[in-house]
This record gives C-alpha cells, structure tokens and sequence, in this order.
C-alpha cells in the first residue's frame, strides 16, 4: 500500500510487523483499529487493570490509515469552543476545552517516558489570514472565550505574523502557546511498541470481516475469530461501513505534499520556528516545517467516498497534487523553487460540527464506538481515549457523562445526494476563497452553496 512520506520515515524507525490472527480467540476488549484511537485506549485500559486481555485487530498496520498521514498538528479544543456551545451548552463546552488541554502536554510527555521519537515540539499555533477577507475570523471566538476569562490566545501584530510563519502573504494572526507538531506516523508506531510492552496482543494485516452483535460480539477476521466481552469500534472513516454511523459523517479526503530537504532556504525566510500553523479557510490551508528543513503543506481537495465506502481510494500520491502545490506556491512563492518530493492522501471522517461522537453501537451496551474527528485526531484522540475506556469499564464518571456521549447530531443526507452535494459545495467554497483572495465578493449561489459546509475552526455564527 502507498502510505506517504511519514509512513516510510516511520518504518525505517520501526519495521516490526505483529502476526496476523490466524485462529478463534477471546478477549476482554477487543479494538478494531490500530490508529491513535484505539492504541490510546487499548494503553489506558492496560493501565486501568493490567489483567485485561485487550486486543487489536487493524486491516493494515498500526498507524497506516489517517493517523500516520496527516498533518501531526496537535491544537488543543478552544478554537472548537463555539461548535462545542452549540452541541452540548456553555458549561459543558467549557469542561470539555479545559480536560482537553492536557492532551498536548500528555503527548509529550508520553514521548519522553517511553524514549519513542515522534520529533514533538511544542511551540504554539499561528492562526492566520492570508487575504484581507479573512482578517478578524476569529474575533467571535476571541470576544466569547474573553468574556469566559479563558482565552488563551494571543493577537499578533502582521509584521510578527509575518516573520514567523515566513511569508509576507499571511496578513494577520492570534498564536495559541499550547499546540505541537509530531512526526504523526512515529508517534503512532511508538504507540504501538508501548502497547505490546503493556501485553496488549496487536494482530496487523487482519481486516474485520464482520462483526456479529450478539450478547457477547465476535469479530470475524478472514482466517479467524475474536469473542471479546466488550468490543471498540475505532476505524476512524472506515467506521462508515456500519449503517448507524455511516450519515454521522461524509469521507473525504486531505492531501500533502513535502518539500525536498532545504533548512537554509528556510532560515533565509525566517522559517524555522516549531509552530504549526493553519489560515483562516474552510477548505484549510495547513502547514509546518520539520526538524531536518522540509516544509510540509497539505489542504482537503481531493476523494469524497461514495456510500461510505474507502476501498482502495487513498492509497496512492495524491490526485491533487497539483493544485495542493498551487495553494503552496501562492503562499510562499520565494520558496516555490524548492521541489516535490512527495505527495499522499487519507481519508477524513468529517461530521457536521467537526466534533467526534461516542456511545454505544444501535443500544448494544457492549459495543463502543468513537467517530468523526475531522481531521483534528492527533490531540483529540487522546483525551477521547478517556472517553472510550470508560464507557467500555461502564464507569459512571465525568468522561462516561460526557456531553460528546450518545449526542444528536445534525446528519448528513443519503446517498448520492451527500456525495453529488458534498462536491458541489466543496468546489463553491473553492470558487469562494479564490474570489476573496483577490479581494472579490463570490455570487450569490455560490455563498448560499458555501454555506452548506460543515463547520471549521472559523465560527459560522454569532453568540
């Protein structure tokens, strides 16, 4: 499988391949998926009681799906504060914001405890304008989060902007100090090191063929069984094969491309700080340096999967490259000399609010589910691995009680109405930013159609 720059990295660090199941065994807890989700919680159930028989089954291997393939751009909640009032009420909102910010310390200390070099650095988030319409985006949030006595941004003046993200194109910012970067496919392989040195049994190259839902669930693999007393679904957008999950979100895919090696080009244009960094568009330009002076730069435009269905659709460089490096160049075109070297794809389980939900599959108080993370995985997943071991432990605490538990949420249409209008309304926000870059105001159809996405970090409502 074609798995990108970061997996390859990833793999010179650790090349070890668990087994493939291969016979009828019972467990616990058993996990399907290898990703963030289910490595976090199979590691916290481990601590919860050693003695629990967990496993891992994963169609591939651990990491290879869209946690090893984005952007390893961890923010903590508070941009979400907004979508989160909306869902689950101010109080709420502001309970879960505040547990989330330990998920960008709880990484990197993690990283440290356990020697696993995921190249973490914490060094802040810049969220920019990169055309005059995007100015003040976040203003609504900023104005909220004061009012709380909670905001933890921080407005920097446009020559600081500047200078820091290393293009003159970024106009205006805030910087939030609790955010970091990681190599997301090594923290993911270290993740799963750890688990199997906590004696969780991982099986890789062993995709779920289906999962029975008796009192007791069974996972049926091709060439064997798991019969587990309680069973997490952590598939992240292949989770959409299961019909009660599949409208909770629309698939589609974010793309990347990375530089070839260029670290004085970079300090040239000042481009060397830790800081991830994001402007202000719903189809999202985001983008950071590495350690050994690539820039890597990615932005949702490629596949939308159709019914729920992944396939094999991602597992190629990106069908978007194109226009992905377009978006680079425009942005940093004294830097857009510095060649390609690679371009990959992975799929986003994207929900209306951009906001996971977690509860328990169609009622069955057995099986767990945690889906929709919108791109936003590598800090979120931590926290909602909290959320996930304690409904399968059937605790009665803060996590369990969650406001993200058993919400409902606004759904996507059916299908092909979601797929036919979910590119529509892509291509319009498109057309929309293009127009507002020069400075233009987009017709009239095309902002009605615009305003049918699903929510980003930019409110898309005033309090």
């Amino acid at each position: 499988m074609y798995r990108g720059y970061w997996y390859a990295q990833a793999l010179d660090y650790d090349n070890a391949v668990a087994p493939e199941l291969r016979s009828d065994i019972k467990a616990d807890v058993c996990i399907i998926g290898g990703g963030y989700l289910g490595l976090w919680t199979s590691i916290r159930l481990k601590r919860e009681n050693p003695d629990l028989k967990v496993v891992i089954v994963e169609r591939d291997l651990c990491g290879s799906g869209a946690s090893g393939r984005n952007g390893g751009i961890a923010t903590n909640w508070w941009a979400k504060f907004l979508s989160l009032v909306d869902l689950c009420g101010r109080d709420e909102a502001f309970r879960i914001c505040s547990a989330a910010e330990s998920a960008i310390d709880e990484i990197g200390e993690f990283c440290e405890a356990n020697n696993i070099d995921a190249q973490y650095r914490k060094e802040g988030w810049i969220w920019s304008a990169s055309s005059e319409k995007q100015k003040g985006s976040w203003d609504v949030l900023v104005k909220e989060l004061t009012e709380y006595q909670v905001n933890p941004f921080e407005t920097l003046d446009p020559q600081d902007v500047a200078r820091r993200t290393g293009t003159p194109r970024n106009l205006a910012g805030i910087f939030d100090p609790n955010a970091a970067t990681v190599q997301p496919a090594m923290l993911a392989r270290g993740l799963r090191r750890h688990a199997l040195e906590m004696g969780v049994e991982v099986y890789e190259n062993t995709p779920m063929k289906t999962l029975e839902r008796s009192k007791t669930p069974v996972v049926k693999v091709e060439k064997g069984r798991v019969t587990a007393q309680k069973v997490v679904i952590a598939m992240n957008a292949w989770g959409a094969i299961f019909p009660e999950l599949r409208r909770n979100i629309a698939l589609v895919s974010s793309d990347m491309i990375a530089t070839a090696k260029a670290p004085e080009r970079l300090k040239e244009a000042g481009f060397v700080g830790g800081e991830c960094m994001t402007d202000s568009r719903i189809v999202l330009n985001y983008y950071r340096n590495t350690p050994d002076g690539r820039v890597v730069f990615g932005k949702p435009l490629g596949e939308f999967g159709f019914g729920g269905r992944v396939g094999n659709m991602y597992e190629k460089p990106s069908p978007a490259v194109g226009p992905v490096t377009d978006s680079f160049n425009e942005l940093y075109p004294h830097l857009s000399d510095i060649p390609i070297v690679s371009s990959w794809t992975g799929p986003i389980d994207r929900t209306m609010k951009g906001l996971p939900t977690f509860g328990h599959l169609n009622g069955h108080e057995n099986i767990v589910y945690g889906i929709g993370f919108s791109g936003n995985g590598v800090g979120t997943t931590v926290f909602a691995s909290r959320i996930v071991a304690s409904l399968v432990l059937e605790k009665d605490d803060e996590w369990a009680r969650c406001g993200l538990v058993n919400t409902r949420i606004k759904r996507f249409p059916i299908e092909p109405f979601r797929y036919v209008g979910g590119r529509m309304v892509r291509d319009a926000l498109v057309r929309k930013e293009a127009i507002e870059d020069t400075g233009g105001d987009a017709g009239f159809i095309t902002r009605q159609l615009a305003a049918l996405a699903p929510a980003g970090y930019v409110p898309t409502k005033k309090k």
